[in-house]
């Protein structure tokens, strides 16, 4: 609790003596990367461009992140996240807050077809039958008659067991796209000699100061969507003050947060951060409006420890 206070208040004075952000430029036009196969919706909108899965069903290439959100501010942020523009809602089983994500999403109004939820089966459901009962129970606190991502929290248990069960609802049209969570590629690569559906996500940690480089290849050659939780390493070796983020971003007029983002969307990763406070809510989501150089792309490249920022997830 001390780390992401002492994180909130670091970020919170950067943003003083960065010039921030207008709400205005949410209204500029969203810049064309095609490289990835990204589909841009059209000009001045507050919309977020996507990326077609391997099975055709268009995903937000930017979400909202909802771990550690619980209750209360979780509706909260979640309905704030909603009302900016943000269409990509990410929990899980283990978070506990499913039935807030649901409550904010039915208090918005907004159509259940224009939404891309997603949730995940966690360790302790693992297998055919329990993962069914715990997909179901995901759903009634949603509030919804079906997902459209449903992930593999981790590969541990009888994951494959769970896999079974995702095929057969997703051929029932009650999962729109099944996929993977924290997968190495060995581990992705022996999950598929049982697997009669390619997964179309891989959602594993991604952040400046871990690239995930072997993933992030094998996901391209398998055609697997890789997907950045923590994209921020949740402030992590001063992510949010680091000086080379913010050399580059001083000459876009942007923050760490969103050079970071920017560099998910041109790596044609999905990305879903998480906050609870409004403005960096906003600050987030307004990513579209500039472009990253090679140059600023090489030196984040080198940036790159090559090891996880959160050694007791594993």
């Amino acid at each position: 609790m001390k780390e992401e206070k002492e994180n909130h208040i670091q970020r919170r004075a950067f943003i003083q003596k960065s010039a921030l952000f207008a709400a205005s430029a949410l209204m500029l036009p969203f810049l064309s990367d095609d490289t990835y196969g990204f589909v841009n919706p059209p000009l001045k909108t507050k919309s977020v461009p996507n990326v077609k899965l391997n099975n055709g069903v268009l995903m937000p290439v930017l979400g909202f992140g909802t771990f550690q959100l619980r209750e209360s501010v979780c509706q909260q942020s979640v309905a704030e996240a909603l009302a900016v523009g943000y269409r990509l809602i990410d929990t899980a089983t283990l978070y506990r807050n499913e039935e807030y994500v649901g409550a904010a999403i039915k208090e918005s109004g907004i159509k259940r077809e224009e939404l891309f939820i997603t949730s995940k089966v966690w360790v302790t459901d693992s297998g055919y039958e329990k993962s069914k009962i715990a997909f179901e129970t995901s759903l009634k606190k949603l509030g919804t008659d079906y997902l459209d991502l449903y992930l593999i929290h981790r590969p541990r248990g009888d994951f494959k067991g769970s896999w079974k069960m995702m095929e057969e609802l997703y051929k029932e049209g009650r999962i729109r796209a099944i996929g993977l969570s924290n997968f190495t590629p060995a581990q992705y690569a022996d999950f598929m000699k049982e697997a009669k559906i390619i997964p179309t996500v891989n959602q594993v940690e991604s952040h400046a100061f871990f690239h995930q480089v072997d993933t992030y290849k094998d996901s391209k050659e398998n055609k697997v969507q890789m997907e950045a939780y923590t994209p921020f390493a949740q402030g992590r070796n001063g992510l949010f003050t680091n000086p080379v983020l913010a050399e580059i971003g001083k000459k876009y007029n942007k923050t760490n947060a969103q050079v970071s983002l920017r560099w998910h969307y041109q790596r044609g990763v999905v990305a879903i951060p998480r906050s609870s406070k409004k403005e960096h809510i906003i600050e987030n989501f307004n990513i579209f409006d500039f472009k990253l150089s090679k140059a600023d792309m090489a030196t984040i490249t080198a940036l790159d420890l090559n090891k996880t920022q959160f050694p007791t997830w594993g």
